[in-house]
């Protein structure tokens, strides 16, 4: 199983290094060289173009998380046959774990939930995974090349900047567009992607006008639209029972301007009047129907938004699912820092004793005074702009989340240095660290794997907390704890602060059920060598 393992490994490690020469964005293989792009302190400036070299940066934690997963790939293959077979307790403990449904059937959704994370931009963002265009393959999602929208037959200045793909799925097979758009199931990004306003057309019975499904006749504001997406407004009418009832007030999202619609004698102008043509002949461009606009936050299940759209107009599947993969990069982060440190703190305290552990002791408890939370908000609040992000916020719950963990390795390591096959290794003369961490730590493996599920939980509450705050990831990253800010801010629309605390419940129930049938399963007292 290790073997299989570490072939998996290394073969993931050559494709994300493989990937960076092509300059392709692989689904999650490409995120530390992303990361090393968006944050100054992760890549070295001021060298020449090179194949090693982007843009005059060396991406050297990206490399080096490559090489890290070589290294251990490798180091995983060249230990002997016989480590690789798992022993014949954990046989039992990973049996006594599938007993516990509840735990093993929350430990599955959790393999789930990460397998469809990992997907990345296959399932959630606005570039197509495939265009093709006059015979030609694009693929604008698996590469970091802006396409313009020029190259897809788009005029104006949507030529310039980059393709607007969901416009394009919805020219495809129209002449000079694409013949062929395949969207990603969430065609939106998590976040800096606000959705255009859902529309549903007014249905016209006897001469009353209705909305769909309705028996009532309509009371509101539609407008006559001369854009497919909503985006502008020909006029904005009143409707009674029904029937229009005077003009309203016409408004046009891009340019942010409000005006007044007089629509009496065709003398309805616009800043979009260019002056070509009658006034008629521009009025005659907006559609015969009327049209009812969700403004955001619009409710779910209305245009392609399942879910609904938050404040800003993003989609709030999108948006839980970047808060998922933001979770999932944090507990990366978090776990191997708690443990480096609180391994390491941890097993020396209990070896060592008298007053290397008095001491150790003492600052720990000074430390666990200190409120963390808003020892966090004030470093994150005070650092520089470059420096914050997932990877400032992981560190600083590093900071304080491994203090516990060596309380109870510091305890274990004390009884188990009293031990016979302890003693034995000092006589061979092993080394201090050899004794701590190949004799002394495999002893500990239950309560390594029993504190891994509550340290993941602890990391998930703990930033979702520091984003509803406001002090911990930049807009730039999803969040759970803003969706859930934004949702009491406008509890007007309860799908938002519903659907972000389903989301956190959720995965925290998951984690917990998962980590109590772990506990459960490496029971000393239930599992042992010995029944």
């Amino acid at each position: 199983m290790l073997r299989v393992f570490a072939i998996f490994l290394i073969v993931l490690s050559l494709s994300a290094g493989i990937g960076e020469f092509c300059g392709l964005l692989l689904p999650t293989l490409s995120w530390p060289f992303t990361a090393a792009r968006e944050m100054s302190f992760l890549h070295a400036s001021g060298f020449d173009e090179g194949i090693w070299t982007h843009e005059g940066r060396f991406l050297w934690f990206g490399w080096l998380c490559v090489l890290a997963g070589l290294v251990l790939g490798v180091s995983l293959l060249a230990l002997p046959r016989a480590r690789l077979f798992i022993s014949p307790i954990s046989h039992r403990r990973w049996k006594r774990f599938r007993s516990i449904r509840r735990g093993y059937f929350s430990f599955l959704l959790i393999l789930l939930f990460c397998f469809l994370a990992a997907l990345d931009q296959c399932l959630v963002g606005k570039r197509a995974l495939f265009v093709e265009m006059n015979g030609r393959w694009y693929f604008p999602a698996f590469t970091r090349t802006v396409l313009p929208g020029s190259l897809f037959g788009l005029a104006g200045n949507a030529a310039q900047a980059e393709a607007d793909y969901r416009l394009l799925d919805r020219l495809e097979g129209e002449p000079g567009f694409p013949a062929k758009v395949i969207m990603p199931p969430v065609p939106y990004d998590p976040t800096v992607d606000a959705a255009p306003f859902p529309i549903e057309p007014l249905e016209r019975r006897g001469g009353l006008f209705y909305r769909r499904g309705d028996t009532s006749p309509f009371n509101g504001q539609a407008s006559r639209l001369y854009s497919e997406d909503g985006a502008d407004q020909h006029l904005r009418m009143r409707f009674r029972q029904g029937m229009p009832d005077g003009p309203a007030l016409g408004w046009d999202r891009r340019r942010n301007e409000v005006y007044s619609a007089r629509y009496r004698q065709g003398a309805l102008v616009s800043e979009h009047y260019t002056g070509e043509g009658t006034v008629k002949e521009f009025l005659k461009q907006s559609s015969e129907t009327f049209h009812f606009i969700y403004y955001h936050p619009s409710p779910p299940l209305i245009g392609r938004h399942l879910l609904g759209t938050n404040s800003q107009g993003a989609d709030i599947v999108a948006w839980l699912f970047g808060g998922l993969q933001v979770n999932l990069k944090a507990a990366l982060l978090y776990l191997p820092i708690v443990y480096g440190i609180g391994l390491t703190v941890g097993l020396s305290m209990g070896y060592f004793g008298g007053r290397f552990d008095l001491i150790v002791q003492r600052c720990i408890e000074i430390l666990a005074q200190i409120p963390f939370l808003f020892v966090i908000m004030i470093l994150s609040d005070l650092a520089p702009l470059q420096f914050k992000g997932l990877f400032l916020t992981a560190v600083l719950l590093s900071l304080f989340g491994w203090m516990s963990m060596s309380y109870l390795l510091r305890t274990s390591a004390m009884k188990e240095k009293t031990r016979d096959y302890v003693a034995a290794a000092r006589v061979m003369g092993a080394s201090t660290p050899r004794i701590l961490f190949t004799h002394i730590l495999p002893n500990q493996l239950a309560i390594i794997v029993t504190l891994a599920p509550f340290s993941v939980s602890a990391v998930i509450l703990s930033i979702a907390s520091l984003d509803y705050l406001g002090f911990g990831l930049p807009d730039t990253c999803a969040s759970w704890g803003r969706l859930l800010n934004d949702g009491l801010a406008n509890l007007s629309s309860p799908w938002i602060v519903t659907s972000g605390f389903a989301a956190l419940a959720i995965s925290l129930l998951l984690v917990t059920f998962t980590g109590e049938a772990v506990r459960e399963a490496f029971d000393p007292k239930r599992i042992s060598c010995y029944k």
